[in-house]
């Protein structure tokens, strides 16, 4: 993510720069999996409550494959998240031995919500078929909330690392006197964690939808695939406003607690006020910005409501603590990347809303479910963009104003780093190829099943025989529908 001449110098450590590759790698590949860890728990939830409530079998199918999808995509996080783990460990020693103790507690809640997550997992898919419908879905309902936990300890660690506090150094600079309390809820804790977790359900429900939005423009116009793309759909519709408000709040709250951030995502080069919003545009070495469109004094309105708003340029501080050009340029593209793709999915949501309330109806014209297909895909590349901001803004800190990153990076030779890096890559396309193809494979079991239904033959196999499944038992004589044992839509759902 960051450009290699940018980490090379004579003062840099050769193992810095692999180790921060093999970092950004797992970490850009780690990311894409978390929005379904954090929200796909709670839309299908929200699925299988539906049909509770209103005996639906489609819906119910629906969760229920969903659940198999969750289940799996979670097993690939196990992997990913894992090797994240221990990379903080063995690449960056300094900072975890120094700084552990301070904001380590960040990373244990972490692990407890994650195995709490996998037993909720486990019983929700064992649930099915085994326990009553209203106690089964009870069960589940915890497992958004681990979700969140998780969600809760990561981002106190990461906001912990832009805004440090709660500890008092000693003569040796080392931390003592660790408030928790304080070291948890930094300044930055708030707007990060909301913005992070409403991002995460936003690019779930997108996703999602954009799978039934691309078997709607195949010609598949049923119940099941409607039902599939309206309800996460709407959640992600109704979020997105939301989002925007919450992204411009965050980026507040780096102007007043992170200035040279803010600088760097708003390539601002002197300290001033009336200084102009640059929409892209390439900051180069003596300051001045190449290409980009500019518009007058909108940046210190954005920042504080008003032109006269100063603002803190680069070179507020010296060079060796500021991002450089090249860092500031990365920051400024992923921040006005993600603002981009947020103000096309506020209209995107606005198109939706004015024709469910005037109609009644989703939107007919296939352009519409075109758009809905890609905005899946670009809230996965705000996603990736966020952290690029978050972390290459920090630059050249890995904590603020305190440690280096320089300074954390292990000793290991770059060789061994750089091996690493190669045999991670390999592992990690074996990795998602691989669920990428039990994905398509459940999809075309699935769809076998559905297209038997509808020409009303017995569904056997792998739809039925399966851990979400009954197993070859016998059906129970009552309670159908609202028992979850149906095995296909009804309607001839494909």
């Amino acid at each position: 993510m960051l450009s290699t001449a940018t980490l090379l110098g004579n003062s840099t450590p050769a193992q810095l720069l692999p180790a921060r590759e093999l970092m950004a790698f797992t970490l850009a590949s780690h990311i894409l999996l978390v929005p379904f860890g954090v929200a796909l728990p709670f839309i299908t939830l929200l699925m299988h409550r539906r049909a509770l409530r209103r005996d639906d079998p489609v819906a119910l199918l629906l969760a229920r494959r969903w659940s198999a999808v969750m289940a799996v995509q979670f097993a690939i996080g196990i992997i990913t998240g894992t090797v994240l783990s221990l990379e903080f460990g063995l690449l960056w020693p300094g900072m975890m031995g120094r700084w552990g103790d301070v904001f380590g507690l960040g990373f244990g809640v972490e692990a407890w919500a994650f195995f709490l997550e996998a037993v909720l997992i486990a019983i929700y898919l064992y649930g099915w078929r085994r326990l009553e419908p209203r106690t089964h879905f009870w069960l589940a309902v915890p497992l958004p909330f681990a979700a969140l936990m998780g969600a809760f300890g990561i981002i106190a660690a990461n906001s912990w690392m832009n805004t440090p506090q709660g500890f008092r150094l000693d003569a040796r600079g080392n931390p003592v006197d660790v408030d928790v309390r304080q070291a948890v809820f930094t300044p930055m804790f708030g707007p990060e964690y909301w913005h992070f977790v409403v991002a995460m359900f936003l690019t779930a429900g997108y996703v999602v939808a954009g799978v039934y939005a691309v078997g709607w423009l195949r010609g598949r116009r049923d119940r099941y695939h409607k039902l599939g793309f309206t309800v996460p759909f709407t959640v992600a519709a109704v979020l997105t406003p939301v989002q925007f408000v919450l992204g411009d709040s965050a980026a507040r709250a780096v102007f007043h607690q992170q200035p040279v951030k803010f600088a760097a995502m708003e390539i601002v080069w002197n300290t001033e006020t009336h200084v102009p919003e640059y929409v892209f545009g390439r900051l180069n070495g003596n300051g001045t910005i190449a290409g980009g469109i500019r518009i007058p004094q909108l940046d210190s309105i954005l920042a504080g409501f008003r032109p006269s708003t100063k603002v803190t340029g680069l070179t507020s501080v010296p060079a060796a603590n500021r991002p450089t050009p090249v860092q500031a340029t990365i920051v400024h593209f992923a921040f006005d990347i993600m603002a981009t793709i947020g103000s096309l999915l506020i209209l995107l949501a606005l198109w939706y809303a004015w024709s469910w309330l005037r109609h009644r109806d989703l939107p007919r014209t296939r352009w519409f479910y075109r758009c809905a297909a890609v905005a899946g895909v670009a809230c996965l590349v705000t996603v990736e963009c966020g952290w690029i901001a978050t972390e290459v803004g920090r630059q050249p800190w890995i904590v603020y104003g305190n440690m280096r990153v320089a300074q954390a990076v292990t000793t290991t030779r770059a060789g061994g780093i750089w091996a690493m890096l190669g045999i991670v890559f390999a592992v990690y396309v074996a990795v998602f190829g691989s669920f990428l193809a039990v994905v398509l494979k459940m999809r075309t079991r699935w769809r076998t099943a559905d297209e038997a239904a509808a020409a009303g033959r017995a569904v056997t196999g792998p739809e039925v025989d399966t851990p979400y499944g009954p197993r070859g038992e016998p059906e129970p004589a009552t309670a159908g529908a609202a028992a979850g044992d149906h095995d296909r839509p009804s309607g001839g759902a494909r």
